[in-house]
């Protein structure tokens, strides 16, 4: 065959290509080209690229050189979103700094092979008011390099209406490894480590979900869900691993907790795995219509699950707390904090040894319960001081306590006898191994009665003790 018989031009190869597709079964081709060499055209490859790619190289970026490459790396951004098309990145290491993400940026890269550098000369990336930004597959290392102060993280969304943040990897943030202010979308399968502030930062969010992630070795802070003012927020919290997270800004609980919950209501954190950090492994301050329900907390250096504060409702189910120096605590009725459902939990070998000199009640104590509460189900098992502390001097009121399980303590239930305290139903429920009685009475933080379960301790008006089962 001649060499110019063998090279078929762009049309013959099309007409051969349809003519296979129809030999095939696949006459749905045929209008498309039969429209294209109406109008006098060839149909273009790039028309039918189902990978809608962007390459790289086209924009002149070149891997593992130590030059800065923040110029190209932004037209190359830039022409990928005008066009709709997604910038897929290569295998390799580019140094960047000052990214602007336009609206429609798609950025894609090779899982644990592409690695971008902060340049350290302002910010990382930065996205403000876009419909929609995409990030995948691609790791960004701060190196510990400053931000500059319009920005608090590594890379920071502002007014995303919806954000794609999926199987990245951020590293060495100076401030958050991924700040999203009023922004909404979903953040998942992703690892964010060695952030200087906290992993994730997200405020005023607009329905976001945060599902799958590991967020670990960070300086003060897990995932922080937070709004500027108490109002709805909607996030979903589920699935995520967080680890090792210090408080190295110290304080009394404002750092060093897992995952964070402030003034955001109707948030769901879900099915988490938190251990090993400085502080609470969830802490919800302010934040009404919380669901906290089956996450395990382990080895939490203060208080393991909290709800505190200015809220009104929260539903505490299904949770393991293994380790701590409170297990529970739904607590600050003299802030309204009140209304709550605390059931099926499990609360195991908690400590007296906290971060900080004991204040209060102390530490040591499986459970704290204030206000309006159905608190059934549980089973607290050593508790050094006291397995529930109910009330805490007036700040008592309609506390349903039943069916719970309390043993290996150093007393059963410690309910405030103070003046002005209300009403707590204790029914039904099994005390073993709790030298220090069963049900004792207290103002504030000294036991002032005898064993309520036993007969000759007296009466207390504003407490019914029945039916409970002392080993």
């Amino acid at each position: 065959m001649s060499t110019n018989r063998s090279r078929m031009n762009r049309r013959e190869l099309l007409a051969g290509l349809t003519g296979s597709l129809v030999t095939a079964g696949t006459a749905s081709v045929l209008p498309l080209v039969a429209m294209a060499r109406a109008r006098g055209t060839e149909l273009s490859f790039s028309r039918v690229d189902l990978r809608g790619g962007h390459d790289a190289d086209i924009a002149g970026l070149l891997p593992d050189v130590a030059d800065d490459q923040s110029r190209r790396f932004q037209n190359a951004i830039n022409e990928a979103a005008r066009a709709g098309r997604i910038l897929r990145l290569p295998p390799g290491t580019f140094v960047v700094s000052n990214i602007d993400l336009p609206d429609g940026a798609r950025i894609i890269g090779v899982p644990g092979a592409t690695r971008l550098i902060y340049g350290g000369r302002g910010h990382g990336m930065l996205a403000e008011g876009a419909r929609r930004i995409e990030l995948s597959g691609f790791t960004f290392d701060g190196a510990n390099q400053r931000l500059g102060e319009y920005v608090t993280g590594l890379i920071h969304l502002r007014g995303v209406a919806e954000a794609k943040i999926e199987d990245m990897e951020l590293s060495g943030s100076s401030g958050y490894g991924l700040t999203l202010e009023a922004s909404g979308g979903r953040i998942s399968r992703s690892e964010i480590s060695g952030a200087g502030l906290a992993g994730l930062y997200a405020v005023e969010s607009r329905g976001l979900a945060i599902t799958d992630n590991v967020v670990r070795d960070c300086a003060n802070g897990g995932i922080l869900v937070h709004r500027w003012s108490i109002g709805e927020d909607a996030t979903i919290v589920a699935r995520n691993r967080v680890m090792r997270i210090a408080a190295r800004a110290g304080g009394t609980g404002q750092n060093g907790n897992g995952i964070n919950i402030f003034r955001a209501g109707n948030v769901i954190v879900t099915n988490n795995h938190v251990s090993d950090c400085a502080f609470s492994g969830i802490r919800a301050n302010s934040a009404s219509n919380i669901q906290i329900t089956s996450n395990q907390a382990i080895r939490s250096g203060e208080t393991a699950i909290y709800a505190e504060f200015s809220f009104e409702g929260a539903v505490i189910a299904s949770n393991l707390i293994d380790g701590g120096t409170v297990g529970i605590s739904v607590a600050n009725f003299n802030e309204g904090g009140r209304l709550a459902a605390v059931t099926g939990n499990i609360i195991r070998n908690l400590t007296t040894q906290g971060p900080y000199p004991a204040e209060y009640a102390g530490f040591g104590i499986g459970m704290a319960i204030e206000a309006d509460a159905a608190v059934t189900g549980n089973v607290i098992e050593g508790a050094p001081k006291w397995g529930v502390l109910m009330g805490w001097g007036p700040f008592l009121r309609a506390v349903n306590f039943t069916g719970n399980t309390i043993r290996a303590s150093g007393a059963g239930v410690a309910v405030s006898v103070v003046e002005g305290a209300g009403a707590a139903l204790i029914s039904g429920n099994m005390f073993d191994d709790v030298p220090g009685g069963a049900v004792i009475g207290c103002r504030w933080n000294d036991v002032v009665t005898k064993d309520l379960t036993k007969v000759g301790a007296g009466r207390v008006p504003h407490l019914t003790v029945e039916r409970n089962a002392v080993a």
